[in-house]
């Protein structure tokens, strides 16, 4: 992985649990958007790089248990257009106005994302103001998993896991397979965060850049399939004490290939937008202190709450979208 010097002591050091977007994408996220922030911001939060890290998952781990939580992370907008409509200009980007036109009942059934990615700025924004560390933390770490999230094509289509399209598989091969096996060649020096103007804008400029890119992740798996021969597109590899069936090494890394750095450049952008959607959290709330609260560890109480997120999510029953 191309890392900047001054990034080398603080790089992911879980390097054995198991590489994905949805785990180790996010961790990846937030850790490198620490990085991108102004010196004001830095120490906070570099105080607390290993919870923010940490914690970016917490995210996935209520979509598998809570109700509620599932549609936060996607939207497939192209459920609301017919053939050769832009669903961009279809779908209102006010959420009052996109309920009025939809119903309330068919955005939550079909994904949010880019909504609740507005709402939980407001949330972040907030905390900054009453200099609330544990819901500094705590917002910091949930928003930068939703953002990730839609970065992510596949997370803008009903197709989402190639079901429609029998490519089933696709979701964890782009947002898994992928990562996990090209991520140290990745180049994470993204530079600073900037101040976003027009939140909501933003949010959706990424959501539609993101879902440009849907027919292409669904093409090239196509293709790729065709050209090679059937009985090496899987393999099997073992993970810890468990035996699971993969797409080859092969496969994977010629549909990377062809790609030509989709998966890193989604993932650059993502780190630029968590870092960018804090940074303007921050501003807009006065630019408060930070220095002032650096030395307060997050609550015991926020950490106990942190572990039943957990223990739901190992619980065995779970609800929403499961795509690996």
């Amino acid at each position: 992985m191309i890392l900047p010097v001054f990034l080398i002591a603080f790089t992911y050091k879980s390097d054995q649990r198991k590489k994905k977007w949805g785990f180790f994408g996010h961790q990846r996220i937030n850790r490198i958007a620490t990085f991108t922030l102004p010196q004001e911001m830095f120490g906070f939060y570099k105080e607390h790089i290993e919870f923010l890290t940490e914690h970016s998952v917490d995210p996935d781990k209520r979509r598998y248990a809570m109700d509620g939580e599932a549609q936060r992370h996607y939207i497939d907008i192209d459920h609301y257009v017919h053939d050769g409509q832009d669903p961009f200009e279809i779908m209102p980007q006010r959420w009052n106005d996109a309920v009025e036109k939809f119903s309330e009942d068919t955005l939550q059934a079909y994904g949010i994302v880019p909504w609740h990615i507005e709402v939980m700025k407001f949330r972040l924004q907030r905390a900054f103001e009453s200099k609330n560390v544990d819901l500094i933390l705590k917002y910091s770490a949930d928003i930068g998993h939703y953002i990730g999230d839609a970065h992510v094509p596949l997370h803008t289509t009903e197709n989402y896991n190639g079901q429609l399209t029998n490519q089933k598989g696709i979701h964890g091969l782009w947002e898994s397979r992928l990562v996990e096996i090209n991520d140290e060649n990745y180049d994470y020096f993204i530079g600073k965060s900037e101040y976003v103007e027009d939140v909501r804008s933003y949010i959706w400029d990424r959501v539609k850049a993101s879902h440009l890119a849907v027919d292409s992740v669904l093409k090239i798996e196509r293709e790729l399939t065709v050209e090679m021969d059937s009985d090496k597109k899987y393999s099997f590899e073992r993970r810890g004490n468990t035996t699971v069936k993969v797409y080859s090494y092969e496969f994977s890394q010629e549909y990377h290939k062809r790609m030509n750095g989709m998966v890193e450049r989604r993932l650059r952008a993502a780190i630029f937008a968590v870092g960018s959607i804090w940074y303007t959290a921050w501003v807009d709330a006065g630019q408060p202190d930070l220095s002032k609260l650096q030395n307060t560890p997050p609550s015991e109480e926020l950490l106990e709450d942190m572990k039943s997120i957990d223990e739901m999510f190992h619980s065995g029953v779970h609800k929403g979208r499961i795509c690996e």
